[in-house]
C-alpha cells in the first residue's frame, strides 16, 4: 500500500487467530495501514472515522511494536523465572527491533518482574538443595543464563557452606556405593566425580573423609539407592 499524509479508518477487523489484535483499514482498501494490540487501540481511541495523519501512524506503530515486546516477555515468564539475557535472546528470535527489545526488557526490571539478582538466588539455593552440584558448576550454569561474573560470584559467596558440605557428603556415599577397584583407584574416582560436579577442593576433601573405602567389596545398592554413572 502506497504511503499515505493522511488516514481514516473506514473499518475495524478482528484478527482470526489473536483475538486481542485489531486491523484498520482506509475505505476501499484490501490491506490493513496499521495492526495494533487492543490495549494500543485503547489508548489511541483508534475508532471508526477517527483522522490519523502519517507521523501518528508511525508513532502508534512503534508504540504497537515496543508493546509486543513486553507482552511476549510476561507470557514467557509465565512460564519460568528467566534472566535479562534470556527475555533479550527470546526476543531477538521474534525479530523484534533492539529498541523494544530494551524497552520491554527495562519496563520489566522496573516492575520486578525481572530481577537478576533474585533469580540468581534462588537458581543456586534450589540447586543447591538438590544436593547434585556444587557452587563451581552453579556459577557456570548462572553464567550460562546471563548472569553477570560478579553476580554470579556475590550469589555463590552467599551460600551456606554446610548445606553445600552436606550436599557433597550425600552425594559422596551415593557415588561411592557403585564404585569397585582397589582402594585408592576407588578414592580418585570419587574425589574426581565430586570435582566435576563443581564443589570445591576444601569441601572434596572434607566430603571424602565421611565415606569408609576400606573394604575391596562393592558397595551394596540399598533397596531405594540409585547408582549414579562413573
Amino acid at each position: 500500500m502506497e504511503e499515505s499524509n493522511m488516514y481514516i479508518i473506514a473499518s475495524v477487523r478482528r484478527d482470526k487467530k489473536e483475538k486481542r489484535r485489531y486491523h484498520l483499514y482506509m475505505a476501499g482498501e484490501e490491506e490493513p495501514f496499521l495492526s495494533v494490540h487492543e490495549d494500543i487501540m485503547i489508548k489511541f481511541r483508534l475508532l471508526k472515522e477517527v483522522e490519523l495523519d502519517g507521523d501518528t501512524v508511525r508513532h502508534i506503530k512503534d508504540e504497537d511494536q515496543r508493546y509486543r515486546a513486553y507482552v511476549l516477555s510476561v507470557a514467557y515468564l509465565g512460564v519460568k523465572p528467566r534472566t535479562a539475557k534470556q527475555i533479550g535472546q527470546y526476543l531477538a528470535k521474534k525479530e523484534l527491533d533492539e529498541t523494544h527489545i530494551e524497552y520491554a526488557i527495562q519496563r520489566l526490571e522496573t516492575e520486578k518482574l525481572v530481577d537478576d539478582e533474585e533469580y540468581a538466588r534462588q537458581f543456586a539455593e534450589s540447586r543447591l538443595r538438590s544436593g547434585q552440584k556444587g557452587r563451581l558448576m552453579i556459577r557456570q550454569e548462572l553464567q550460562q543464563r546471563g548472569v553477570s561474573k560478579q553476580l554470579a560470584s556475590e550469589t555463590l559467596s552467599a551460600l551456606d557452606r554446610s548445606s553445600e558440605l552436606e550436599a557433597a557428603k550425600t552425594l559422596a556415599h551415593k557415588k561411592a556405593r557403585s564404585l569397585t577397584g582397589e582402594n585408592a583407584k576407588r578414592r580418585t574416582k570419587l574425589m574426581s566425580f565430586l570435582l566435576r560436579r563443581g564443589f570445591p577442593g576444601d569441601i572434596v576433601r572434607e566430603a571424602m573423609r565421611s565415606v569408609d573405602l576400606s573394604s575391596d567389596d562393592r558397595w551394596e545398592e540399598e533397596d531405594d539407592g540409585v547408582l549414579l554413572d562413573n
